[in-house]
């Protein structure tokens, strides 16, 4: 029955002003009904509505973003926003404004350790993707009712709107005070330990490396007591590299560390990320594959790449040029970041970690990718099954 009110639903909004779509210039509420004190929810001001009514005694009924339907006064209706809006705002509305360090527009924080959005208010829906503790949702409605569902892309266009319920979202979490939460709790409470130390770690991920330690110190008690193998090994290397990233090397540093950097592509040095086509052609051969890809910012050597089994370079045939674009570092390829850090297929990540985790840069959202930040470009080592599996170097539009 839920899914065919949604599409009722829907059906009924596009048939009533289809060609205008409708903001709200000021702060308002969703109300159960024209004139009345009870209410659904909260606007924050440039939420988008979908009329279902023409206008009655100055209200409209309006559909929300997450399909909450209710009124709003005409006054607040508008088909476009400007500078010139009178926002009202409204104290109680718990949609926190755009221009703090995390956000630009209206907002919420996720709360959630590994929170599923999903892409219809429906438990049973497709997740498309999954977020993390601290994470910033665009949010420009949310139901009073904290097992109702929220839009947590504020966007009605069904290829982008994601949805989460109301109580998996709030202000954003504290992390001291979490960290005391945690501390508080009964060793023997081992599910609700587990909860509050994920929430930390992620929380942790997206504030200061600083907060990582700590974090992966309460998280690997918690580990511990599980007595997992595989999870106790895979926290020891992320509690080594919150060592690291603690120490993080300046970026001068970082620079002099990489500004030899080169390959050695089956016994042959490249002495840059450059060679020449016919260098290029005499040690890996004909291309598998010639493909033009679009660079609209125009950081690659050409739009022309050639591809082979363990390699992708951008070249430019009539310059008899080319560039190092991906490396696959296998017992032929190797990346050597100086003459005295030369990485091959036999060196495991956490050793990485150990040795290098000072350079590099890393978040919970790509798990053993490591980027080494350069003024003008990155190198993204992948590492899988606990060895480095490839190089790319990406450059900045």
């Amino acid at each position: 029955m839920k899914k065919i009110y949604f599409l009722t639903a829907l059906f009924c909004s596009i048939l009533l002003h289809s060609q205008e779509r409708y903001f709200l210039n000021s702060d308002t509420r969703l109300y159960t009904s024209p004139n009345s004190a009870s209410f659904l929810g909260y606007f924050r001001y440039g939420a988008e509505v979908r009329l279902l009514s023409e206008s009655q005694n100055g209200w409209y009924k309006v559909q929300a973003d997450n399909f909450n339907e209710g009124f709003v006064q005409e006054k607040f209706v508008a088909t476009r926003l400007n500078a010139k809006d009178v926002k009202i705002k409204d104290p109680q509305n718990p949609i926190l404004e755009g221009g703090d360090a995390y956000y630009g527009g209206n907002h919420l924080f996720v709360l959630a350790a590994g929170l599923k959005a999903r892409a219809l208010p429906d438990k049973n829906s497709k997740i498309k993707e999954i977020l993390f503790t601290g994470d910033p949702v665009a949010v420009n409605y949310v139901p009073v009712n904290q097992d109702d569902w929220v839009n947590i892309n504020g966007n009605f266009v069904e290829e982008y709107a994601q949805y989460t319920l109301r109580k998996f979202i709030g202000p954003r979490p504290d992390f001291d005070a979490l960290l005391k939460e945690f501390d508080k709790l009964n060793k023997d409470a081992l599910q609700d330990r587990k909860t509050v130390s994920e929430r930390i770690v992620e929380l942790a991920w997206n504030s200061e490396y600083s907060k990582l330690a700590p974090a992966y110190q309460r998280y690997y008690e918690v580990v511990k007591q599980i007595n997992d193998p595989k999870l106790i090994a895979d926290t020891e290397m992320n509690m080594a590299l919150a060592a690291a990233l603690a120490k993080h090397k300046l970026p001068e540093q970082i620079t002099a560390f990489t500004q030899k950097a080169e390959f050695s592509l089956k016994g042959t040095k490249t002495k840059s990320l450059y060679l020449s086509q016919t260098q290029l052609v005499k040690i890996f051969g004909s291309p598998v594959k010639k493909a033009s890809v679009g660079d609209e910012c125009g950081v690659y050597l050409s739009d022309l790449f050639y591809y082979y089994p363990d390699l992708e370079v951008s070249v430019d045939e009539k310059k008899n040029q080319a560039e190092i674009v991906k490396v696959y570092i296998n017992e032929n390829n190797k990346f050597i970041i100086n003459p005295n850090t030369i990485l091959d297929n036999s060196i495991s990540e956490k050793t990485f970690i150990e040795k290098y985790g000072t350079y590099i840069e890393a978040s919970i959202k790509s798990p053993h990718n490591y980027a080494i930040i350069m003024e003008d470009s990155q190198f993204r080592l992948v590492f899988k099954d606990g060895k480095l599996f490839s190089v790319e170097i990406i450059f900045y539009c």
